[in-house]
């Protein structure tokens, strides 16, 4: 029986993250995946999906262009199939910047194609090998979940995981599910020229959980596409399409992408003989800190699979955390980095620290600073008028808590606002701060002003901070 320190089951972004942490201290390592290398966030997710959004954020511009004085956006025209082709020229240069040097470890049999199965909780089967190791890693990542009413017609399905391999865009598709890729996707193919249906079950889009700012969200998204909020009440096939009933009337569709959410990959591990408790998604508990399992210290679960948040950021950070403990002498927990969520539709959706539904399930005295996009400076130049922000500070000693927004360029105020939660600065502090003009960020300085007038820390003459003397 081969022994080695660390095995990895799952070379993802969480997996490679834990490899770089483990080669620091020991060569006698192994990552174990039978599956398609390149990570989810390079063939499936973050990365096409951009690339996507780009081209239909580009070919969407040409309604604005006369308004401009710029004539002739009316004659453009879109080629779908060649569309998808440079998305996935794009795609496959970010697959390989991932894979280069992988090839290095399978030589040196450190990468092992094989699929990983527990025997015990130090002993892995491979089929035709049995691997013992000290410590072991999983990280096996998730898979599209198949809502029921779609079982019986999955030949007009496509996941996630197949949409990028469409050789051209189908001139109908329903979305099913609203979530972050959901309304993505959604929106970039409505505006590539697909007559787009989008299913959600309740109104709610990417998560957002304010409810001023929810029910301004749906409410545009519903201006901008066709969406019904009340999920799928039928569904029959008609001829070589499927017949999508719902609230609001029925709707033909050559085919259905599916973004109603992922499962974690742990069927196959055979996790009940590590002798561990399991919940009822089949993942032991485990601490948030290190990533260990409670019952079993020398076993780390990381990444989608780990069901926390499935965002590449997170997933290697939760992987260099368990690759550093994996190979150290002890036991370091690490601070989970201010929690933020963009969504890349048009406008952005961010949420960042905490969100509204959590402060107030945890009973948090706090107050909101509120300002809407529509009217602000720069998104009036940008022709961008859309959007709300809301931010959320302690109302005793304004701490800045967390902010829900949605609005122009909402990815970068995302950062700002992560990066001043996380250095625990006040709204008074903040607004201390340079501001330039005219941007975007100025909108962000509104809702600050606003919430300052609503808290209890002491304000300063003005917002400049005087000299000490």
């Amino acid at each position: 029986m081969r022994k080695v320190d660390v095995a990895i089951i799952g070379a993802g972004s969480a997996g490679l993250s834990a490899r770089r942490q483990i080669v620091k201290k020991t060569q006698n390592y192994i990552v174990i995946d039978d599956g398609i290398l390149g990570t989810t966030c390079a063939r499936v997710g973050c990365m096409p999906s951009k690339v996507l959004i780009q081209v239909a954020e580009d070919f969407n511009r040409r309604s604005k262009l006369a308004e401009e004085g710029i004539h002739g956006g009316s004659d453009l025209t879109i080629n779908t199939k060649e569309v998808m082709q440079h998305v996935r020229k794009l795609r496959d240069r970010f697959v390989r910047a991932v894979d280069s040097g992988m090839a290095t470890w399978a030589n040196e049999n450190t990468l092992i194609r094989k699929r990983a199965e527990f025997i015990d909780d130090n002993t892995l089967d491979l089929g035709d090998e049995k691997i013992h190791a000290e410590k072991i890693i999983i990280a096996t990542g998730s898979t599209p979940i198949i809502p029921k009413e779609l079982e019986d017609h999955k030949e007009f399905l496509i996941s996630t995981d197949h949409f990028f391999e469409l050789e051209d865009l189908p001139k109908s598709m329903a979305v099913v599910g609203l979530g972050v890729i959901g309304i993505e996707l959604g929106q970039a193919l409505h505006r590539l020229g697909v007559n787009v249906l989008g299913i959600a079950r309740r109104k709610l889009i990417a998560g957002v959980t304010d409810p001023e700012v929810r029910a301004y969200v749906t409410d545009k998204f519903k201006e901008q596409m066709n969406i019904t909020y009340h999920g799928i009440r039928a569904v029959e096939k008609v001829g070589n399409q499927l017949k999508i009933t719902t609230d609001e009337g029925e709707t033909l569709v050559d085919k259905i992408l599916v973004t109603a959410g992922r499962k974690a990959n742990v069927e196959s591990l055979a996790l009940e003989n590590i002798g561990c408790n399991l919940d009822s998604r089949g993942i032991p508990e485990f601490c948030l800190e290190t990533f260990k399992l409670k019952e079993k210290q020398h076993i780390f679960i990381v990444g989608d699979v780990s069901g926390q948040r499935p965002i590449l950021h997170e997933a290697s950070d939760e992987g260099n955390i368990a690759g550093f403990n994996a190979v150290a002498d002890g036991h370091t927990p690490f601070k989970v980095r201010t929690a933020m969520e963009v969504t890349f539709s048009d406008p952005n959706i961010a949420l960042v620290g905490m969100k509204y539904e959590e402060l107030m399930n945890q009973g948090i005295k706090f107050s909101e600073g509120k300002v809407s996009f529509e009217g602000q400076g720069r998104s009036i130049v940008k022709l961008k008028e859309i959007g709300l922000l809301k931010v959320y500070g302690e109302t005793k000693t304004g701490r800045l808590l967390g902010a829900e927004l949605f609005a122009p360029d909402g990815e970068h105020l995302a950062h700002l606002l992560s990066w001043v939660i996380s250095q625990g600065m006040t709204v008074n502090q903040v607004l201390a701060l340079p501001f330039y003009h005219p941007v975007i960020e100025e909108g962000l300085r509104t809702a600050l002003r606003d919430l300052r007038d609503k808290v209890e820390e002491r304000q300063p003459p003005i917002e400049i901070y005087p000299l000490e003397s």
